[in-house]
């Protein structure tokens, strides 16, 4: 049967943590499922989905009655020319501010819907979860944490310290500058990652310097109040959870829907732990988290504490009909989270937003809030990677040509925009490492198009992993900029 967004499976090369041979690893591997460290020391299986399946279907076969009927991808057609405040209404907003020093223990574990919430439309702020959050999954430095979070994340931490010290030692100070040689002086503020999963930590490392981070894809970002009802056993029990579903990604031990069902159920909210683990690694803490939906017109509307209650008993949809439902509220599908550099209270907020959404065409036609709401930001820098060839498909025209009007510089792997599409946009793309096919089945006239352009280039080295592997297991990665927009290299 044809493959929908929901279903992807991929067997991987795994590269070790930070470069060297490729070694083969028989099995689905899912994409960002895998917490945000993981994601970074492999570089990456990712997908637009996350589901298991059998291979994902090429962009040029026939899709299920879950899309439209699709244009066929080798005849492809032309291109496209906060705040907190009273009112939760608002368009993007400058950043919120409500947690206490994160690197502070907490007075108490809040058990109200939101600290400080009322039913008069102020949002609910979840800001103490998120500092609580931040000490026990991301294991950020600080003073003693009261009992029982202390002794029972210590074995945790110190794996994931270890994990943490690797990726700066080994990642992040070969990627960083390389990055930044490729980024134009004069770059949006604004990043939009679609298929982005729970992967901040990527966007962080390809645009450290934004000031607002959108990530959109079918995981729905989670509810921080458990944490605030945990035992010793249950906290135990919630980080053994994390890493041994990371230790079962890496030994290809779990399969992809386990892991996929671990992450968006249980105690700890697996999206928002991802998130904070990529704010320790960069450097930053959080200072607000709050939940959100979209209006008709794009705005959006702060949950307040009344809002939450108003749906406390719907389990959230899933964002596919094939996904297995969180054990969540709906009130938790979508999530803000303000931070700045840790220990610098002065430091100007930032803000990363998370979308829990399905980003094929047939899902936006019925909920055009989501387009209206990106079309707000103006110009923006944008990423993908490890994207099951997502912006191959006719499927998902809509978020292509969405980047394509909006985007004025562009990183990705071969999972971006086709080099047909990008050239009647008015952008080049300059690729780097070696490309010479796709990670996984797809459109043979993309296959093709990338190929010639790869071969039409010189050979520019690329010394990481950045996304998937091609064909051959070579690294390779692409960036797309508006013709005119130069870079510092």
């Amino acid at each position: 049967m044809p493959r929908t967004e929901a279903e992807t499976r991929m067997t991987v090369f795994r590269t070790p943590p930070f470069g060297g041979r490729n070694v083969p690893v028989r099995g689905p591997v899912p994409g960002r499922i895998l917490p945000l460290f993981v994601l970074a020391l492999l570089a990456g299986a990712g997908a637009c989905s996350r589901h298991e399946s059998a291979p994902a279907r090429p962009p040029d076969a026939p899709r299920s009655q879950d899309h439209a009927t699709p244009r066929p991808a080798d005849t492809p057609p032309s291109p496209p020319a906060a705040t907190a405040a009273p009112a939760t209404r608002n368009a993007d907003t400058a950043p919120h501010t409500g947690a206490p020093a994160p690197g502070a223990a907490p007075e108490t574990a809040t058990v109200t819907p939101a600290a400080g919430a009322e039913a008069n439309g102020t949002p609910a702020e979840f800001g103490a979860q998120a500092a609580l959050l931040y000490r026990v999954a991301a294991c950020a430095p600080g003073a003693a944490l009261p009992e029982p979070y202390e002794s029972s994340k210590a074995d945790y931490c110190r794996w994931l310290d270890a994990l943490v010290a690797r990726y700066h030692d080994h990642y992040l100070s070969e990627a960083g500058p390389f990055l930044a040689a490729l980024r134009p002086h004069e770059l949006p503020a604004t990043v939009v990652y679609p298929f982005g999963g729970g992967d901040l930590l990527s966007a962080l490392t390809t645009f450290p310097d934004a000031r607002e981070i959108t990530t959109l894809s079918l995981e729905l970002a989670g509810d921080p109040r458990r944490i605030d009802h945990l035992d010793a056993e249950g906290v135990a029990r919630s980080l053994a959870t994390i890493r041994a579903s990371i230790g079962g990604l890496l030994s290809q031990n779990d399969s992809t829907s386990d892991n996929l069902m671990k992450a968006q159920r249980g105690e700890i909210p697996g999206q928002i732990a991802f998130f904070l683990v990529a704010l320790r690694l960069h450097g930053f803490e959080p200072v607000g988290l709050r939940y959100f939906r979209l209006e008709d017109d794009g705005s959006m509307h702060y949950l307040t504490a009344a809002d939450i209650a108003a749906v406390e008993a719907r389990t959230a949809r899933p964002r596919h009909g094939k996904w297995t439902p969180p054990d969540f509220s709906e009130a938790f599908a979508n999530s803000e989270i303000t931070f700045h550099r840790a220990g610098v209270p002065d430091d100007p907020p930032r803000v990363h937003r998370h979308f829990g959404t399905n980003l094929a065409d047939d899902a936006l036609a019925r909920r055009p809030a989501l387009l209206a709401h990106l079309e707000k930001k103006g110009r923006i820098a944008s990423m993908t990677k490890a994207a099951s060839y997502c912006l191959w498909n006719p499927g998902f025209s809509k978020v292509r040509d969405y980047l394509l009007r909006s985007s004025d510089f562009m990183i990705s792997d071969s999972t971006g925009i086709p080099p047909h599409y990008a050239r009647g946009a008015g952008f080049v793309q300059e690729t780097y490492g070696t490309f010479s096919g796709s990670f996984l089945p797809a459109s043979k006239t993309y296959n093709d198009e990338f190929r010639a352009l790869w071969a039409a280039q010189p050979h520019r080295r690329l010394p990481f992993r950045y996304g998937y592997l091609d064909a051959a297991k070579a690294y390779h990665l692409l960036v797309t900029r508006r013709d005119g927009a130069g870079h510092q290299g």
